[in-house]
């Protein structure tokens, strides 16, 4: 006896595969099982009342129409469980997909040591995961570091990895992050100044910028006159400036206090925190302004 095939589809409106029938013309659904995994019945569409009927199952058997198998195709039936469990599998691997296909961008690391080299960088990240490129900004002059540099990964779950802790580099705690140019367009600029509280007279705006540096590019130094025992220094990169505030660190001596530098709109309580201005207001407002 020729060995007889009936068609069987996963969907209605997918390419079916034949499945091998018994000697006495039923399926057995182990059969169909050995397929399409999970696989608990078959259904297919009436020609007549062109309604989806059920394949009638007994004992792990399936038992051809009244009018036999014919050409139909024979569409699979899965638990609903199942089917929720498979949807919700194939779900997954569409976002995994999907992020596997987000390209990484180059992470500013911030607060690095003077002494850091890109070979040091490159070693500290590769821990991570495969590294591509890493750089550390130097002074075109001195050659000497600015106190932050640039690394980029292969994959976009170690940059995730990576930005969502801080580093201990040559025994310094470090930030990375992603820099502006990579922000939204919906998301806030934030200052790249900071407030400098409790300044002794003896501090200049020179050692102010030669200490700041160490941080990151220090584009301006702002000490008022007269002297009121604060000042202003502004980063290149507002990141800078924000992983500094409510730090309190020790320069020759002295514990400053570093917080955030309000716009214009609030130099009044600046001015509050800071103590009375006196002849020093117009200083100030030309620093905002």
């Amino acid at each position: 006896m020729a060995e007889v095939y009936i068609r069987v589809a996963e969907e209605e409106n997918e390419e079916p595969m034949e499945i091998p029938s018994e000697d006495d013309g039923t399926v057995l659904l182990s059969t169909v099982a050995a397929q399409f995994p999970g696989a608990c019945g078959l259904r297919f569409r009436s020609p007549v009342s062109q309604c989806m009927r059920g394949v009638r199952l007994v004992e792990g058997i399936l038992h051809a129409p009244e009018n036999g198998w014919g050409n139909l195709v024979y569409v699979v039936n899965y638990p609903k469980d199942n089917k929720r469990k498979m949807d919700e599998i194939d779900a997954s691997s569409a976002v995994k997909m999907k992020r596997g296909d987000m390209k990484t961008s180059d992470l500013i690391v911030l607060g690095l040591p003077w002494k850091t080299s890109e070979q040091d960088l490159k070693d500290y990240f590769s821990t991570f995961g495969e590294v591509i490129m890493v750089q550390v900004k130097r002074d075109v002059k001195t050659g000497n570091s600015k106190g932050f540099g640039f690394v980029r990964f292969t994959e976009y779950e170690t940059q995730d990895k990576v930005i969502s802790q801080r580093h201990m580099i040559d025994g310094r705690w470090c930030d990375c992050k992603l820099p502006n140019s990579k922000q939204g367009p919906d998301e806030p600029m934030r200052s790249r100044k900071v407030f400098v509280g409790r300044c002794t007279e003896d501090i200049s705006a020179d050692e102010l910028r030669q200490f700041f540096m160490q941080y990151g590019e220090v584009t301006d130094v702002f000490i008022p006159k007269p002297f009121r025992a604060f000042a202003f220094v502004s980063f290149a990169d507002d990141q800078v400036a924000s992983s500094l505030c409510g730090e309190d660190l020790i320069i020759k001596g002295v514990s400053v206090h570093i917080s955030n530098a309000e716009p214009k709109h609030g130099s009044r309580q600046m001015m509050e925190r800071a103590g009375r201005f006196g002849n020093g207001s117009s200083s100030l407002a030309a620093f905002f302004g």
